[in-house]
């Protein structure tokens, strides 16, 4: 399983409030494919500092807050596992990054990118499940 890197500005950008993951909170986590030649980096801090792949014959990619909240002051965050189908060829990508789109100042801020280690390439009828951890969450603040 690819670990999760977080974005730097991400903590800032959750202190200022332009994050909010609560159930029926304003975030909308969503998914970005890039490919190898594109790295993100931990310095990146909007979407648009990233060269998205085509998402042309691939499924829906927002993902649904399962959980979000505090127990003795640590809190973590609880995505449900994202399943991306084919239903053609899809670009060859390596990194699966999560943000938020919903804030439009800034807009479509980053939170953590996963690297897989090598291209993942989907054909027709092929699925890639996003696992986010269901147990330890996608992140938590301690």
């Amino acid at each position: 399983m690819a670990s999760f890197n977080k974005i730097n500005q991400f903590v800032e950008d959750l202190a200022h409030g332009v994050h909010n993951f609560t159930s029926g909170g304003t975030c909308a986590p969503t998914i970005a494919l890039c490919a190898a030649a594109t790295a993100p980096t931990a310095s990146n801090s909007v979407l648009a500092d990233l060269t998205e792949v085509a998402y042309t014959n691939l499924s829906a990619r927002l993902v649904t807050v399962t959980s979000s909240g505090e127990t003795s002051g640590t809190y973590k965050l609880i995505l449900q596992d994202l399943v991306l189908t084919a239903s053609g060829s899809v670009a060859t990508f390596r990194y699966v990054v999560l943000y938020n789109d919903t804030p439009s100042s800034p807009a479509n801020p980053l939170i953590g990118y996963y690297d897989y280690g090598s291209n993942v390439t989907l054909l027709t009828g092929e699925t890639f499940t996003i696992d986010f951890d269901g147990s330890a969450g996608v992140f938590t603040i301690a």
